[in-house]
């Protein structure tokens, strides 16, 4: 509506049947600017799927429109490429699909780039009028899932001793309504401090950016100066630094003392917000996480809902028959090759490995089927890892479906992951596929 309105685009669009379809979107997608195309890019920047409104883009268009790399340098990724991480981009992903396939179906002119932008700040208003908080804060039951194990989470924190801080960019109403559903009416008393409106990232950036008290009444801001974070209380605005000071940042108990802990009694207390005793929980891995690990060198953990609904999928036997089948094939690939020796191969040995290797993408493909949407796994961009899986491996050190996973740990678990940053040879398990000169002397 906003779109024909407000931008004046075809009245036809609103009989259209344009709706949000949640099955044709993933996180960690962008759109390029230049030509409206839905991008899922790999780790190295690589598009490896793309679309031009609902229907996927050839191979050959890829390779002409990207240099015959699918790829674009660092400065063009700039001004071309807008990322579609949080929950909110798959909205405006499927929103710009819908809308190029309307102008391609009915072969009318149109700008990409002006379609793209038009998209994103129709939706961007709907965000910042409220509209859409109102929609969800008068239905909670629609639109809230049930956290039945949340409270059990933050209650075995604060039991243990953790101070526990909200952060939200949303209005208190907004925060108020969800966590009234979620919770139970006493919800603030969960916290050590609540602050709403925090407008993340700025939140982290800023340094001189003074805490409002909201009356937890009206919803209305207050305006006397704010030196102190009561709990119970609910706070505007403000910022990491003022936080600290507002917060006595550094009294907490801990159980080890750190070396934060150590430079921290020698600099005062409050001169360095680094610590690695801050557990940062968060959903959007840009606006919340990045900086907290990047600046702070904060221990991250992202709730990421799509991990939990592949896990399950992974362990369907149609899944894992076609695992078990490309497993076989990657080892017969291995297997041959070792075979053909190190000297040229014959054209019949290449036909032989392109067949092998078609096979394998066919399989693959077939696992992306059931994953029930075009772009496949958000973990996985064709199969290579995507670009989200290396910024969620990059900078967060914990990642769950949701926080109630936290309720199978003790707060004071210690995980040993294994080491994704090994390099092939490495690896202890699994076929070798590096040599020692020594080895084979």
């Amino acid at each position: 509506q906003r779109l024909v309105h407000d931008y004046q685009y075809p009245l036809e669009m609103l009989e259209a049947g344009m709706t949000f379809d949640p099955k044709f979107s993933v996180r960690g997608l962008a759109v390029d600017r230049e030509t409206g195309w839905i991008c899922h890019l790999s780790y190295t920047h690589k598009v490896a799927v793309a679309y031009e409104g609902r229907r996927k883009v050839s191979r050959e268009r890829l390779m002409k429109e990207y240099s015959g790399k699918r790829a674009l340098t660092p400065s063009e990724r700039k001004i071309r490429l807008k990322p579609l991480n949080d929950l909110f981009s798959m909205a405006e992903c499927c929103l710009i699909a819908d809308v190029v396939q309307f102008f391609n179906d009915r072969e009318m002119p149109f700008c990409p780039r002006n379609a793209v932008y038009d998209v994103l700040g129709a939706i961007g208003s709907t965000h910042i009028s409220g509209d859409f908080h109102r929609i969800v804060a008068n239905d909670p039951e629609k639109y809230f899932e049930p956290r039945p194990h949340l409270r059990e989470v933050l209650q075995k924190l604060k039991d243990s001793g953790k101070r526990i801080i909200f952060v939200s960019n949303s209005p208190y109403w907004y925060v108020d309504a969800g966590m009234n559903y979620v919770i139970g009416e006493h919800w603030r008393e969960m916290w050590d401090a609540i602050i709403v409106s925090a407008g993340k990232p700025r939140f982290y950036t800023e340094s001189k950016r003074p805490f409002r008290q909201v009356c937890k009444e009206t919803g209305r801001v207050q305006f006397k100066r704010v030196t102190r974070l009561e709990p119970g209380e609910v706070y505007s605005d403000g910022c990491l630094k003022e936080l600290t000071k507002c917060l006595d940042w550094y009294s907490a108990a801990v159980d080890v003392q750190s070396e934060y802990d150590i430079q921290a009694q020698f600099t005062g207390g409050g001169s360095s917000l680094t610590s690695p005793n801050v557990l940062y929980v968060g959903d959007s891995l840009f606006a919340d996480l990045v900086d907290a690990k990047r600046e702070f060198g904060w221990t991250t953990a992202a709730v990421t809902p799509e991990v939990g609904y592949e896990t399950e999928l992974a362990d369907k036997a149609q899944f894992t028959n076609a695992q078990n089948v490309i497993d076989m094939l990657l080892y017969t690939l291995r297997d041959i090759q070792a075979e053909f020796g190190s000297g040229n191969r014959s054209a019949e040995d290449v036909e032989v490995i392109d067949k092998l290797e078609r096979m394998v993408s066919l399989w693959r493909e077939e696992q992306n089927k059931l994953l029930g949407n075009p772009f496949g796994s958000v973990f996985r961009a064709k199969y290579q890892p995507s670009l989200f899986a290396h910024s969620l491996r990059r900078y967060c050190d914990l990642y769950m479906p949701s926080i109630s996973a936290l309720r199978h740990y003790s707060p004071q678990h210690r995980f040993y992951p294994e080491d994704a940053r090994l390099l092939s040879h490495e690896v202890r398990a699994g076929i070798p596929e590096c040599w020692d000169f020594e080895d084979t002397m």
